[in-house]
């Protein structure tokens, strides 16, 4: 094969497969030309809920509906050949039964072409993950922190510490039997997804979690600093472009309030130029 061939896109499968070897590195995309800079990078793409917090500026994921999530995921699929996408099941779309579940899941993947869904919850959602899997819907678990769960949780508050612990141990191998190819692990201690990672024979996916899972995930407008509303603990700043389109913001600004702006290069001749002969 040549090397400068196009990279193939994994399936679920290749990425259960890849359970205890080289780290799977993903990331969360909204937009087109986002998926098109991380497709090379990336062995899947998450089209996620957090799109309503980082893009509508809603204060939480429960406003998130099907109709963005399609929105979204089709544009992420225009950007992606290499990568798998993955697309979040929103609140609502999936806990009222397995059948609701299915028929959400089944108009996702038909209309944005995503390879997988995920959903949150461990136990309370084994069974319909189990319904999923047997209808040919691949699923990607998520535990520990579940955002969609907030009110009930208390807040973005770490997840399984002390005799918790158990019960997510128990969340993660319910998914895990359930035949979910994957499970995130968010905001849960080092010890305990290090633990989890190995009673599970499915590879898990961190984010703030330890770099002994599987792979890793973050919010992409978090690493890149667009999103400062605000900064979690996990996430690692690897640019600040927020800061850095603020800046060229306001120079944009201040140069048209100068009439620098738009400058000789900028603007067209009442004629056009001669052809050259």
């Amino acid at each position: 094969m040549s090397a400068t061939a196009p990279k193939k896109a994994p399936l679920p499968d290749d990425i259960r497969a890849r359970k205890g070897g080289v780290p799977l590195v993903s990331l969360t995309a909204y937009t087109t030309p986002m998926a098109q800079m991380m497709d090379p990078h990336c062995d899947f793409v998450l089209v996620g809920d957090s799109v309503g917090m980082v893009l509508h500026g809603l204060p939480s994921t429960l406003g998130v509906t099907m109709e963005m999530m399609i929105l979204h995921g089709q544009a992420v699929a225009r950007g992606l050949s290499g990568a798998m996408m993955v697309i979040d099941m929103p609140f609502g779309s999936y806990e009222r039964s397995r059948e609701q579940a299915f028929d959400n899941a089944a108009r996702l993947m038909a209309e944005t072409g995503a390879g997988a869904v995920k959903l949150e919850g461990g136990v309370a959602m084994a069974e319909t993950i189990a319904f999923l899997v047997a209808r040919g819907i691949p699923v990607m678990a998520h535990v520990g922190l579940t955002p969609q769960s907030i009110n009930t949780l208390g807040g973005y508050k770490v997840q399984g510490r002390g005799a918790a612990g158990d019960a997510m141990m128990a969340d993660a191998k319910a998914v895990a039997a359930a035949g979910a190819f994957a499970v995130v692990l968010e905001k849960v201690p080092q010890t305990l997804a290090d633990a989890v990672t190995a009673a599970v024979d499915i590879p898990t996916i961190g984010i703030g979690a330890s770099a002994g899972c599987d792979g890793q995930i973050l919010v992409v407008d978090d690493m890149l600093g667009l999103f400062t509303a605000f900064k979690a603990k996990f996430v690692k700043r690897y640019a600040e472009l927020g800061a850095t389109g603020a800046d060229a913001i306001a120079a944009y600004a201040e140069d048209v309030r100068a009439r620098r702006f738009p400058g000789p290069e900028h603007v067209f001749a009442d004629t056009a130029p001669e052809p050259r002969k």
